[in-house]
Order: structure tokens, then sequence, then C-alpha cells
């Protein structure tokens, strides 16, 4: 079965939570075999389902300034907890690709 945006959100909800399923539950008022049967299908899913884009907006640090701060870092983070960390001497072009093996 398809995990709509609802039941998605409620997992990744539950995830960042630090709740038990059955607390998150009773805090949400859904039923808990509910929940996990959307986390198996969720689970089910293609890599590529899971993906998402989110805008950066990279904003000087200080008002009325003209130049770009420095980057220290590009950071993906997934929703499980995964963390890749890229210095930002990696070429774009690089990260394109990786993004689209990832998909």
């Amino acid at each position: 079965m398809a995990v709509t945006s609802k039941w998605r959100q409620h997992i990744e909800n539950w995830q960042s939570s630090g709740l038990s399923q059955s607390e998150y539950c009773v805090q949400e008022g859904i039923n808990v075999r509910t929940l996990a049967a959307r986390l198996c299908d969720y689970h089910k899913q293609p890599a590529a389902e899971l993906v998402a884009l989110v805008p950066v907006q990279i904003a000087p640090t200080e008002p009325g300034s003209v130049s770009t701060p420095a980057i220290a870092a590009i950071v993906f983070t997934h929703v499980h907890g995964h963390r890749l960390e890229l210095s930002p001497s990696v070429p774009a072009s690089w990260v394109a690709e990786l993004l689209r093996c990832l998909a």
C-alpha cells in the first residue's frame, strides 16, 4: 500500500519524537496497529519515493553585509538520522551525480 503524506508525516514525527510507537499513538489519538502497518509499508517503498529536496537559502550573517558567508560544510540529513557531510570544495557536478544515484 502506498504511504500517504499524512502517514509519512506521522512516521517522521514519531521518529523524531523520542517516544515509543504506543506512546506516540496515544498522544496523537491514532491506532498503534495502523501506525505499525504504515511503517511497514514505508520501509518497503523504493528509495526514490523517499528522496526529497529541501530549498536552502544562504544569507549574509550580518545585516547589510553583501558578501556571501563562508560555508563550512554541505550536510545531507536523512529522516532516519543518516548524515553525510561534504566539504564545500566538492564539485557541484559530483553532488548532482550522487543525488541522481540516490534517487
